[in-house]
């Protein structure tokens, strides 16, 4: 067997990019393992093609995620990837680089890369954004107010955040594109797999985030992991309804961890769902009652007055007086209406749409 005349060319070295995301896809690299890669040789493309003898030098890298460093599979996987989120057109942000949020340095440990489907809008270290979580059996009450308080922030020019999970997610979520406001789903599957898939048309509406490769499917430890980005996103995580041992309450303590504001809404006694609320209020959450109370305590203003729309004058007072769960005598006196002429405008209001009956209360839609 003849020898070649010429030796074959060398790889062509990954730039910083391709760099990153192999990394984040060799065996036994976690984001801090990475980030302790990227320090030590100063770029991730350094830190690649780094002898084996070097890295064993780093800080916190043992001999196997040494040796995983540099694995041929792991770049062509990046290069694959990096193939297909064009073809998805789908962005994916790596830290340290350019458009990356800088909301996510608030974490211990960001995540090395982010597949973002859809306009991200800017997230600056305390982003004007709040997440909102809570139980996916939420109450008929708790996701009228949670349609409420999502509505009134959309309309203060405050980024929704939310898991797109079912009941308070999915609640949160579509009241606030209802009310022209941006949403951003942080999702625990790839950005391609949404999940559950009857929110599939809610989520065209969103944009998405996922520290997740394309076609990954959701998974129970996703979830939680998923958790500490919304509150990291947010400058501050309001808990409808959830147990004491919910995800919910994963993602307050999140919250606390990044240094953000906790918002709890009190729940009724002995309700399990109120539990989490109730738990976090005792242990110094702000107490919430509507969007007034988170935009008061972050400094942002008021909430807009909702466009009302062209009504008979009875109807329009009524719809103006609901600001909040409330009964038909506070109704009443907040009117000045008799009390026939409420109910009239408040059946009225329902087969519109504005209004809806909750637990005995009524709410604005």
């Amino acid at each position: 067997m003849t020898s070649p005349l010429f030796d074959p060319p060398a790889p062509v070295p990954p730039d910083e990019r391709r760099a990153l995301l192999a990394l984040r896809f060799c065996a036994q690299l976690g984001p801090r393992r990475i980030e302790a890669l990227r320090g030590h040789f100063g770029s991730a493309v350094a830190a690649w093609q780094a002898p084996l003898r070097e890295l064993r030098e780093v800080p916190g890298l043992d001999a196997r995620a040494a040796q995983a460093v540099g694995a041929p599979a792991a770049l062509a996987r990046a290069d694959q990837e990096l193939a297909r989120v064009a073809q998805e057109d789908v962005t994916l942000l790596l830290r340290g680089l350019p458009g990356y949020p800088a909301a996510l340095d608030a974490l211990g440990d960001p995540p090395p890369a982010l597949w973002v489907r859809g306009p991200l809008p800017d997230l600056p270290t305390v982003p004007r954004a709040i997440g909102i979580v809570g139980t996916r059996a939420a109450s008929p009450h708790a996701q009228a107010f949670t349609r409420m308080l999502a509505a009134d922030l959309a309309r203060a020019g405050v980024i929704v955040v939310s898991g797109l999970a079912r009941g308070i997610d999915t609640a949160a979520h579509g009241a606030a594109v209802e009310a022209g406001g941006v949403s951003i789903g942080v999702l625990g599957s790839a950005v391609n797999r949404v999940y559950p898939s009857e929110n599939t048309r809610l989520a065209a509406q969103l944009t998405l985030v996922s520290e997740y490769p394309l076609d990954t499917g959701p998974a129970q430890h996703h979830f939680p992991t998923r958790n500490r980005l919304i509150a990291a996103l947010s400058a501050g995580t309001v808990v409808v309804e959830g147990e004491r041992k919910s995800g919910s309450l994963i993602t307050a303590t999140h919250a606390l961890e990044c240094g953000r504001t906790v918002f709890a809404v009190p729940g009724r006694a002995g309700d399990p769902r109120a539990a989490g609320p109730h738990a976090l209020i005792r242990d110094g959450a702000v107490l919430t009652e509507g969007a007034a109370d988170l935009l008061t305590e972050l400094g942002w203003g008021s909430v807009p007055d909702a466009p009302l729309p062209d009504l008979p004058p009875e109807q329009a007072r009524v719809l103006a007086a609901l600001t909040g769960p409330v009964t038909l005598d506070d109704l009443v006196t907040a009117t000045g209406l008799p009390l026939p002429d409420v109910q009239t405008a408040l059946v009225m209001l329902n087969l519109l749409g504005l209004a809806d009956e909750v637990g005995g209360r009524w709410v604005r839609r």
